[in-house]
């Protein structure tokens, strides 16, 4: 098979498991029904994926290919590493509070395994984290940004732009944000982080 025509038979069964994961929960979703489903054969879904925790975990790295091409794209052209952040933090946001991400953090918080929330982690954050560091730690070898470790700001990042936003939604107590919102909350996200990681001079001229 063609990997152009691999990639696009591979969208269609991951949408087919994305389906039945809403209908079944994580549990009853196994591979023999996603393969049911999608019209595939069982034995082509192990021989792409492994197993059931890498066919969900591919799921999570497609939801997160946005923010990862955002980011690998902006640090190739080796552009401004804070204006890179400041272009994927709106998309960082919305794709952790959208519809999919909230579907597989409550499936996660359904499995008593562990499996999928271990394929979250390391396909979501796991992934997207390193390229946060690096544009990080970029800024900070220029004198733009302070931080203990680029790790550390990351970890700053993370908690200024997602807060308790994704928990919220996932518990259904707050409805998914609009695409204003998202940019707003964003901007917000790292106006504050730049306060934050301002380098001591900075500091000294705002006193």
């Amino acid at each position: 098979m063609r990997q152009d025509a691999r990639a696009e038979r591979q969208a269609e069964i991951e949408e087919t498991a994305f389906r039945l994961l809403l209908e079944k929960g994580y549990g009853p979703t196994s591979m023999l029904a996603v393969a049911r489903a999608a019209r595939a054969s069982n034995e082509t879904l192990y021989r792409w994926y492994g197993d059931k925790t890498g066919l969900f975990r591919a799921m999570v790295e497609r939801n997160a290919a946005d923010v990862r091409k955002a980011l690998e794209e902006a640090l190739h052209a080796d552009a401004d590493p804070l204006a890179a952040l400041d272009s994927a933090a709106p998309i960082l946001l919305g794709m952790l509070t959208g519809e999919r991400s909230v579907a597989l953090n409550r499936a996660a918080a359904a499995d008593s395994t562990g499996e999928l929330g271990a394929a979250l982690a390391a396909g979501g954050r796991g992934a997207i984290k390193p390229l946060i560091e690096a544009a990080l730690g970029r800024a900070m070898a220029e004198g733009r940004l302070a931080a203990p470790s680029p790790a550390e700001a990351a970890d700053w990042f993370f908690g200024l732009l997602i807060g308790d936003r994704q928990i919220r939604r996932a518990i259904r107590v707050a409805p998914p944000p609009d695409e204003a919102e998202t940019r707003a909350q964003a901007a917000a996200a790292m106006a504050a982080f730049r306060r934050l990681c301002a380098p001591e001079r900075d500091h000294e001229v705002q006193r």
